[in-house]
């Protein structure tokens, strides 16, 4: 059976995310319609072998998928506000900026005029486009991922959750609930040993390296709160109020603002005066997690 042609693709929105996709499409040889309110942005691609497109209706008419990395959900409706006619028969996969409400919205209005609608969300930067160290995040028409799965990974390795439209938008703020906590106890720890001179980009590699092991400890973490077994974790609630306790006391000598960690100083309290100071630390899950949601 021979390989399937490659079917065009339509890039509206050529900022820094919508140019590096662009760009894969072309460099992976597939036909690539572009479209951007300013017009010169799409020189350097055309030169590359893009189309220009010079109305919205022309670039979502040129092809069966229309690919969207516009800035937020108004400026989806807006940009694709002309073009609804040419709608129909289309997949549209929206990459902008979003909420789980918002995407759910656009998947009507998307079926509306008679379009498939895939909701995604983009964990990678314009530099990690087309690699494997960036991923996109899917959820709305299963038919429409599968149709184009081959494509999708052309932007970066996906991963779908469900014909939900919102569920790419839950997963991705949570992945970013993620990383803003890393990234805040880094910048609290840099600003700590800066008080003792050693510079940011001193303590950085070894924050990475540290990074690093923890991400690997996080298998163990999930078992134990998706089981709800706490009793043999080797990093227990009472081992961690010790050192959260150690650190505020050391960021109040040197001047430094605890409230990136008095949060979690308040849970593990918690949970030791409850009585699960010798369970594992992965157990403040239990005062994290709603309890409306039964256990699986």
């Amino acid at each position: 059976m021979s390989e399937r042609a490659k079917p065009p693709v339509t890039v509206l929105g050529l900022g820094r995310m919508g140019t590096p996709i662009a760009t894969a499409f072309l460099d992976a040889g597939y036909p690539t319609t572009v479209w951007n309110r300013t017009a010169g942005k799409a020189d350097a691609l055309v030169a590359q072998g893009a189309v220009r497109a010079a109305t919205v209706t022309e670039a979502v008419a040129a092809g069966p998928l229309v690919i969207a990395p516009l800035l937020d959900h108004d400026a989806v409706r807006q940009t694709l506000g002309p073009a609804t006619a040419a709608l129909r028969g289309r997949t549209l996969v929206n990459l902008a900026n979003s909420t789980p409400d918002h995407a759910r919205e656009l998947a009507s209005w998307a079926g509306g005029h008679g379009a498939d609608y895939l909701d995604g969300a983009m964990m990678a930067l314009p530099q990690t486009v087309a690699t494997p160290e960036g991923f996109f995040l899917y959820s709305g028409s299963q038919d429409a991922f599968t149709a184009y799965r081959r494509e999708l990974e052309v932007m970066a390795p996906a991963h779908y959750f469900g014909a939900d439209p919102g569920a790419a938008e839950v997963h991705d703020l949570a992945l970013l609930g993620t990383g803003y906590a890393a990234l805040a106890g880094f910048l609290h720890a840099a600003a700590l040993l800066d008080s003792v001179g050693t510079t940011p980009e001193v303590f950085a590699p070894l924050a990475a390296r540290w990074l690093h092991g923890m991400a690997g400890f996080l298998p163990e973490l999930a078992r134990e709160a998706g089981s709800a077994a706490y009793a043999e974790g080797v990093s227990t609630v009472d081992l961690n109020r010790a050192g959260i306790d150690g650190l505020i006391d050391l960021s109040r000598a040197n001047g430094i603002a605890t409230d990136v960690h008095e949060p979690l100083k308040t849970l593990l309290d918690k949970r030791s005066a409850d009585g699960h100071g010798q369970d594992s630390f992965s157990s403040v899950f239990e005062l994290l997690r709603s309890q409306d949601t039964p256990r699986r």
